[in-house]
């Protein structure tokens, strides 16, 4: 019969372990600082004594007779001879000294306030944590103000906390741990509790240690070197000299040695203590190795990046995974991964025997030493057995249905694509393996936006779904396709990029094709489709090849850009029932960060459609920009001797205006903005001045570009670069904003040791009225390198930040669920939101954030 436990855990408390539980837990009382005899055996009381456990294969625990798979191993103790402080409880420690009464203990409030606090506290509890430690923090600071014991009317002396570790009462009385352990010892349990402490699992006087516990020899196993030497744990080396000072001082108390002598050896326990536990202490000289290495003790083992909870538990090295540096490689579909065939060889997939494919799977053991191959065969009983050449016969023999076969990755099995920092769920994504030579793993440059990639040696992971239902999850939620449109903005994230965006905004800008070029530029794109009758002259228009990748009932009109007068013009772009009617494809369009046509194809006809758009369309476009080249040239950046006059002109007008808007501000001629100081209204009107000049200057070479320049074409299709670049290097680079201002610190009164003191001019001020074709002076090259170093700094220092914070939110978040009623709620099922985003919308299967039109 099955017996059903219905109960459930309420709460978990932690507390302290008592001296007494202490020597109950413990199975040795350690009091030899030796750990093997002569004769290479662990010594009888020692630090690897058996009845703690054991670590070597053929020998028993001698406490509970298990060997080294079976014992858990068991807690041994040490007697201190003198009390310790424990480092970790030191505020709470001064907080009852400073608190409570010397003579008879009681905290040093009137029995009016204590009762008042009391229900303070029962209240605080149901709120927030942080609320009981605000109420403590109050009665801390209260009971610490009184002059004199409201119970025994005993005058109350200061208590001085001196870090790391020392206390002293009134002016330079040290208060030891025996006498800090007598006072806590004097605190009633109902005081305890004002501390937000419960008595009865953790009394102020067990944070002054009397007992020490030993961990289990599992916890802190030796290792055997190459040269037959054993090399003991950071723990077990640090326990030594914690059992080495305690047997000294122990002696010295025993022989009557001076005190002063007690009180050194007392010290150095204190230290060795306070090491064991924290050894990153601040002002206390951390213990080391003979080689000066850092030693690794409890505090290090538990927090951090390399503690046991991130390191260990939060996340594991995992099997079945490969990692790489990645390429771009750009014929392989936006799905897919391309995998080097010496990892695919490495990598495993487990497929059960079946009458449907046993045949095949006994052709891939026999081929355990080629590609595709198999590696491994589990029995029906579960018995693992290695595929070799004195193997490979007898399970060939015995295969039969019911057995698993670990065979190599092939094409077309989906994997589990990933890049670090994974900050959002397009970080890891289902891809379909494709086979390729090379030792790097290669994905579309298309897919780089989603996994914030490029191919500067950035490594990617690579994960195999062991399991049917793995593998059958990855493919109807992780697949790339599925993640075309992203939940944080709802536009697509993939589209085509660079070279593909200017081939097909070439492609649809006024071309036309005969019969061999059009048809060469359907099978280059895989594009299985019969053109159309002729558009013009008996050719095809790149319009009508562009066409043959859309639904034939697509209909769909956006605002866009059109090419008249072989000028290119804001217009529309139409698409009726899946012919492109007019209108250029650029990035708004087809690419990542908002490609509406993708988007429209996502949402109305499916993600499979949409990929097989993209993946065409991305062929088509490279193929259209190898026809057409993408050659540059410095003339490219050429402006006409007109144009260069008007740049001159505009920087002769700003430094007038700039000059009177001087004379306002020293004449105090100008009034300030609402919340504003009229130095800050001066700057701002500045700021607004000299950028208005480069935005001049920008309409100016925008009007004039030659739309035959690829240059000019890159930028307007938004393949790469913008006018911009060519104002920058024409033109003047403007004036550089840090933070949003001008530059205005540096020496007193002035930037550089170049201008006069109180010079508000634009040039004194970073304005850079020089191109990059040109040259710039030292001054302001000085003043743009400013920026970039701030700009540098604020990215290094903001990556770690934010790293942080998401891994905070995470946390926050992690058991937070959208529950069948519709509700957000938390693992204890309390509601956190009513609707799911407070309109109960999927932001990545919706229009843009909104509700689908019908």
């Amino acid at each position: 019969m099955v017996r059903v436990i219905s109960k459930k855990i309420d709460k978990i408390s932690f507390g302290l372990v008592s001296p007494t539980l202490s020597k109950k837990m413990g199975v040795v009382n350690v009091i030899t600082p030796e750990i093997y005899n002569s004769d290479g055996y662990p010594v009888e009381k020692g630090l690897m004594d058996p009845c703690m456990g054991v670590i070597d294969p053929g020998l028993a625990c001698r406490t509970c007779g298990g060997r080294m798979k079976s014992c858990p191993g068991h807690f041994g103790y040490i007697n201190l001879s003198k009390p310790v402080i424990h480092i970790l409880y030191i505020k709470f420690i001064y907080n009852f000294l400073r608190s409570t009464c010397g003579d008879c203990g009681r905290i040093a409030l009137t029995e009016k306030k204590i009762n008042d606090y009391i229900d303070k506290l029962e209240i605080a509890k149901n709120k927030e944590p942080s609320a009981v430690k605000k109420v403590v923090s109050n009665i801390v600071k209260a009971a610490s103000t009184v002059k004199a014991c409201p119970h025994c009317n005993s005058p109350k002396e200061k208590i001085t906390f001196k870090k790391p570790q020392t206390f002293i009462r009134g002016k330079d009385k040290r208060l030891w741990p025996t006498d800090i352990r007598e006072q806590l010892e004097k605190i009633p349990d109902d005081d305890v509790k004002l501390f937000g402490i419960d008595p009865a699992i953790a009394r102020p006087e067990w944070m002054t240690l009397t007992t020490l516990l030993v961990p289990p020899i599992t916890i802190r196993p030796s290792i055997t070197l190459e040269t037959g030497e054993r090399s003991e744990d950071d723990l077990t080396h640090k326990l030594s000299d914690i059992v080495r000072v305690n047997q000294r001082l122990l002696e010295n108390i025993n022989a009557g040695a001076p005190e002063i002598i007690v009180e050194d050896l007392w010290d150095l326990l204190q230290y060795h203590i306070t090491t064991y536990f924290n050894n990153n202490i601040a002002q206390i000289p951390p213990a080391r190795h003979r080689t000066r290495r850092q030693l690794k003790t409890l505090a290090q083992r538990l927090k951090g990046k390399e503690g046991i909870f991130r390191y260990n538990l939060s996340g594991k090295r995992v099997n079945f995974c490969a990692r790489s540096v990645i390429s771009p490689d750009s014929h392989i579909d936006i799905n897919e991964v391309g995998v080097p065939k010496e990892i695919a060889r490495e990598l495993t997939i487990s497929e059960r025997v079946t009458e449907w494919n046993i045949k095949w799977l006994k052709e891939l053991v026999k081929n355990f030493e080629g590609y595709p191959g198999a590696n491994y065969v589990i029995t029906a009983e579960g018995r693992r057995k290695k595929i070799t050449i004195e193997t490979v016969d007898q399970i060939l023999e015995e295969l039969e249905l019911g057995y698993e076969v670990e065979r190599n990755v092939i094409n077309g099995d989906i994997v589990l694509f990933n890049r670090q920092p994974s900050l959002h769920r397009m970080s890891m994504m289902g891809h379909r393996i494709k086979i390729v030579p090379g030792k790097t793993l290669r994905i579309n440059p298309a897919v780089t936006l989603p996994y914030n990639a490029d191919f500067d040696g950035d490594e990617m992971n690579l994960h195999i779904p062991q399991t049917e239902e793995a593998r059958s999850e990855a493919e109807a939620i992780l697949l790339l396709q599925n993640q075309i449109v992203t939940p944080r903005y709802g536009l697509s994230i993939i589209g085509a990029i660079e070279d593909c965006i200017l081939g097909v905004y070439y492609l649809t800008k006024d071309r036309y094709f005969d019969k061999k070029e059009a048809y060469e530029l359907l099978i280059e794109s895989g594009i299985d489709e019969l053109l159309p009758k002729p558009e013009k002259d008996g050719k095809w228009s790149g319009k009508q090849i562009f066409s043959t990748l859309l639904p034939k009932d697509l209909n769909f009109k956006r605002r866009g850009k059109e090419f008249k007068s072989r000028k290119v013009v804001k217009g529309e772009v139409v698409i009726e029932k899946g012919n492109l009617k007019k209108g250029l494809i650029d990035s708004k369009f087809v690419g990542p960060e908002g490609g509406v046509l993708i988007h429209k194809l996502f949402l109305d006809y499916g993600p499979n459609v949409a990929a097989d758009f993209l993946n065409k369309l991305i062929q088509l476009g490279l193929a259209m920009s190898k026809r057409v080249g993408f050659t540059m040239s410095f003339s490219d950046f050429d402006i006409a001797e007109s144009d260069k006059k008007k740049i001159e002109k505009i920087i002769q007008k700003t430094e007038r205006e700039a000059v009177s808007l001087i004379n306002n501000f020293k004449g105090k001629k100008i009034d300030a903005l609402p919340g504003k100081t009229i130095k800050e209204t001066f700057e701002v009107k500045m700021q607004h001045l000299l950028s208005v000049a480069r935005t001049k200057l920008n309409d100016i070479i925008e009007s004039k570009v030659d739309e035959d320049n690829h240059l000019v074409n890159s930028a307007l299709s938004g393949a790469g670069g913008k006018i911009l670049n060519i104002v920058l290097m024409s033109g003047f680079v403007g004036q550089v904003a840090l933070r949003g201002d001008r530059i205005n610190f540096g020496y007193a009164n002035r930037t550089t040791s170049h201008f006069e003191e109180g010079d508000l001019g634009p040039r004194a001020h970073g304005f850079v009225d020089k191109g990059y074709a040109d040259g710039i002076p030292p001054i302001e090259m000085f003043f743009t390198a400013i920026t970039g170093r701030d700009s540098l700094m604020d990215t290094a220092m903001r990556t770690p930040k934010s790293g942080y914070m998401q891994r905070r939110l995470i946390n926050a978040m992690q058991d937070l669920k959208v529950s069948y009623d519709g509700t957000v709620r938390d693992s204890s099922q309390k509601i956190v939101q009513f609707s799911f985003g407070g309109d109960n919308i999927d932001v990545s299967k919706s229009d843009k954030g909104g509700i689908l039109s019908e």
